[in-house]
């Protein structure tokens, strides 16, 4: 077993990056990556440095951020590379346990005796299974092996490696500063690499307790979102409110510095060593005890948002920018869950330190599996990039496709009632629906690896529509009527619609919508507040524009989603607006729909009006059991 990315166990000062065993060029040059065990288990797979499919447990499973050993989704990566377990040079695990487990102990025996119940819950667990990792990978990789046949190399890289390898190596740039931004690794909460070439090192690194991730997941819990889950809630619901927090988070939970590095003050939170994230000091500060689950959301809640969302901005931007003064490095790379927080990346892109930026779109624990296994291949394998400038996720489109014999096959079985459609006459037939305020399930292509969806397992609608917001969150997402959506706009024509001037692939860049498209607001309006902010009609585009004139945008380009780049041209031409709503094609509680099969059950169960599976058209209208499978709001777990 190799260990890539050891660092010293003190954990100050510049941390060198160390590489145990040979350095050896690549013999058989599939390796597989895995993160499992906390949460968004993936797999990845890549041959020659290039990746040849990835995606997330959940897709398979159908049990949301699913943390378990992601077996099918190695399948499907096996299967897509047309290999098996035995022909692969290495399989990379994201993260080491044993380092994990040594911040587990010094951290009970730092919050001795307050950790003792959280201690109890963990300890058999890690016992039992975690501390053994090693064993317990090659035990479940040896279910896809016949008996007694080679199983391939097993290495560990670090956490943050993984999340750097994952933003760095995929990406357009030669050299770039590499920020990492999560809840935790083994140790280190915030890193800051170097990348250049082929190398990633080390420059210096925050470690546990003091963590941006968990702190924004402990206001996620106290405002009754899931932590891990409904961090996205947090941003969308932070332009309802005023910042009027700021100053009391700055004052008592983060002592935050001029450049960027911060410590939490502990004894307002019970993440370190109990079962929930904050505590009554917490309660407190802010006045009265979390929201309940569920509950009603209050001024409190939406002015709570509005002000970690703020503080979060300016410790990221101050990370940034000290980040570019001590590289001098222009280009910026993004990866660890808060690098999903698009409105922060906005903020980056707008001050101005950088060139240029690239995120990791599946920058959570699921894109630390792709992460480990580039590190493999460039630190372990010593082999050169081979991006010559480009992106290589492929516009993110790593997952499974089905054919069309496929298809038609589950149609059929379901008794579904459909027509099959050149694109030549199913493209401007689809604008046509869409212009007709026809809300269109779309499915096609290989799936979305990340949480977004891209134009491959999408919901489309009219975004010139001011009611669609409503219509689609209540009836068709059965989800919070404040959630926001995003658009989607050919990349040629996104600085039209935005004041962007640059690619948004991955609906990882929040900006805003251009002054012209903005429907001026009255005395009337300008006195709404909280939720009655819905009720304005802001732009031209209103079924895309936040409450405070935002957008959190895709681009759409010919080379990585073609079909999808012409449904937009098509519409264009119709309507002569190039932009649409985007929204994931599941609802509530539930996965992104991986296959056909889920594709209709959710087509099925909502008020969707048409759905296209590749080249097959069904109308809602035209199904016959339509009735009797139409869901209520209740039937969905809270998300």
């Amino acid at each position: 077993m190799l260990d890539i990315g050891n660092k010293k166990s003190n954990r100050e000062g510049p941390l060198p990056l160390h590489i145990h065993g040979p350095n050896q060029a690549a013999v058989s040059t599939d390796i597989l990556g895995i993160s499992a065990y906390y949460h968004d288990s993936a797999a990845a797979l890549i041959r020659d440095g290039r990746i040849v499919a990835a995606a997330q447990e959940e897709r398979f499973s159908r049990r949301k951020h699913d943390a378990g050993f992601p077996r099918a989704a190695i399948e499907y990566c096996l299967r897509e590379a047309g290999v098996g377990v035995s022909q692969l040079d290495a399989v990379a695990f994201y993260e080491k346990p044993f380092l994990k487990f040594e911040r587990l102990l010094e951290t009970y025996l730092a919050f001795a005796p307050r950790g003792l119940r959280s201690f109890s819950k963990a300890m058999p667990v890690w016992l039992k299974e975690k501390l053994f990792l090693k064993q317990v990978l090659k035990s479940e990789l040896a279910e896809f092996a016949e008996k007694n046949v080679r199983l391939p190399r097993l290495l560990f890289t670090e956490h943050h490696l993984s999340h750097a390898a994952s933003a760095f190596y995929p990406s357009p740039f030669q050299r770039a500063a590499v920020l990492c931004l999560d809840g935790v690794g083994e140790w280190a909460t915030t890193t800051l690499w170097r990348g250049e070439g082929t190398e990633l090192v080390p420059v210096w690194e925050i470690d546990f307790p003091h963590s941006l991730g968990l702190l924004y997941s402990a206001f996620t819990y106290f405002t009754g979102f899931k932590v891990n889950s409904g961090e996205y809630k947090l941003m969308g619901l932070a332009p309802y409110g005023e910042p009027r927090y700021v100053d009391a988070i700055l004052t008592h939970l983060v002592d935050l510095k001029r450049d960027g590095t911060f410590r939490l003050d502990m004894e307002y939170f019970n993440y370190a060593a109990g079962l929930t994230m904050t505590n009554s000091r917490f309660d407190r500060l802010f006045g009265g005890p979390p929201r309940k689950p569920e509950g009603a959301l209050t001024r409190r809640e939406m002015d709570i948002a509005r002000s970690i969302q703020e503080v979060t901005n300016e410790v990221v931007l101050r990370l940034a920018r000290t980040a570019r003064r001590e590289l001098d490095l222009d280009c910026l790379c993004l990866a660890g869950g808060v690098a999903l927080n698009c409105v922060a990346n906005g903020k980056i892109l707008k001050a101005g330190p950088y060139r240029d930026i690239w995120i990791q779109p599946a920058a959570s624990d699921a894109g630390g599996a792709l992460g480990a296994a580039l590190a493999v291949w460039h630190l372990d394998h010593r082999q050169p990039r081979q991006n010559e400038g480009c992106d290589l996720m492929q516009g993110s489109l790593l997952g499974p496709r089905f054919s069309e014999p496929e298809i038609r096959a589950v149609l059929d079985r379901m008794g579904a009632v459909y027509q099959r459609l050149d694109d030549s006459e199913l493209i401007p037939r689809l604008a046509e629906l869409l212009e007709k305020q026809n809300v269109i399930g779309w499915f096609q292509g290989r799936m979305e690896f990340g949480p977004r969806a891209l134009g491959a397992r999408s919901i489309l609608a009219d975004p010139r529509n001011p009611k669609m917001q409503s219509l689609m969150n209540l009836k068709i997402k059965f989800r919070e009527s404040f959630r926001p959506f995003a658009p989607s706009v050919p990349a040629e024509k996104v600085s039209e619609y935005f004041d962007l001037d640059r690619p948004s692939p991955y609906m990882l860049l929040v900006a805003p919508v251009r002054e012209n498209l903005r429907v001026p607001t009255d005395n009337s309006e300008s006195q709404l507040a909280g939720l009655e902010k819905l009720q304005a009609f802001r732009s031209q585009l209103p079924a895309v524009t936040h409450v405070d004139f935002s957008a959190r945008i895709q681009t759409v380009h010919p080379e990585t989603n073609p079909r999808f780049h012409h449904l937009l041209q098509c519409f264009h031409e119709r309507t002569g607006c190039a932009v649409v709503v985007n929204t994931s094609f599941n609802v509530r509680g539930e996965p992104i729909v991986c296959t056909p099969e889920q594709a209709f059950a959710c087509f099925m169960r909502t008020q969707m009006d048409c759905l296209v599976l590749e080249n097959f058209l069904l109308a809602k209208a035209d199904q016959p059991v339509a009735r009797s499978t139409a869901a209520t709001p209740g039937e969905f777990e809270p998300d």
